[in-house]
C-alpha cells in the first residue's frame, strides 16, 4: 500500500512544503509592510516556526533518498507543525478571548537566540496581541493559520508514519 502512495519520499512533497513556507512568510511581510498590520509576539512565534518549516523542508529536499535522514526530517517536520498548531491556537484564543495569554513585546527566547535583533524587519514584535487582520470572506489570519496548521499536522503525521513503515524491500 505504501508503495502506491509513495508519501514522503518524493521531492515534490518537500518542495511543496518549502514553497508553502515561503508563501506564508511573504504573505506575513506583505500584511506587515504593504497593508500596515504590525506583528504581535504570537505572530512572530508563528513566523519563527514557519522559518523552521522552511529549513526542515530544505533538509528533507536534500536528504530525501537517504532513509534514516528522510525519516528524521519527517519527524522534525511533525514537531514543527505541532508547534505552529500550538501557536495558531494561542493566537486564535487570544483573538477570541478563550485563552489568557501574556502578550507583551518580549519574544521570550534565550539571549543567545535573538532573531528579533539579527533580522528586526522580519522578527521584531511591533504590536500587542488581540486581533489579526481579515484575509478573505471574513476569515481572519488566526483562523486561516489554525486550519492550515491542522492540515499540515495531519499531512506531516501521515508522511512520518509512511517514512517509518517504508522499507527498501517494499519497492
Amino acid at each position: 500500500m505504501w508503495r502506491q502512495i509513495g508519501l514522503g519520499r518524493h521531492r515534490y512533497y518537500w518542495l511543496a512544503l518549502l514553497c508553502l513556507g515561503l508563501a506564508m512568510e511573504i504573505g506575513a511581510l506583505i500584511y506587515q509592510y504593504a497593508l500596515d498590520y504590525p506583528p504581535c509576539v504570537l505572530c512572530i512565534h508563528v513566523r519563527l516556526w514557519v522559518a523552521a518549516m522552511i529549513l526542515v523542508a530544505s533538509l528533507g529536499l536534500i536528504v530525501n533518498h537517504r532513509r534514516y535522514l528522510n525519516t528524521l526530517s519527517h519527524l522534525l517536520m511533525l514537531g514543527v507543525m505541532a508547534a505552529i498548531l500550538d501557536r495558531s491556537w494561542n493566537l486564535l484564543g487570544t483573538e477570541r478571548g478563550f485563552t489568557v495569554a501574556s502578550c507583551d513585546f518580549n519574544l521570550g527566547l534565550p539571549t543567545w537566540f535573538a532573531p528579533d535583533k539579527w533580522l528586526p524587519s522580519v522578527f521584531e514584535v511591533q504590536a500587542s496581541c488581540g486581533y489579526t487582520p481579515e484575509l478573505l470572506w471574513g476569515v481572519t489570519m488566526a483562523e486561516f493559520l489554525l486550519v492550515i496548521s491542522v492540515l499540515l499536522v495531519i499531512t506531516s503525521m501521515t508522511s512520518a508514519i509512511a517514512s517509518l513503515v517504508y522499507t527498501p524491500e517494499s519497492l
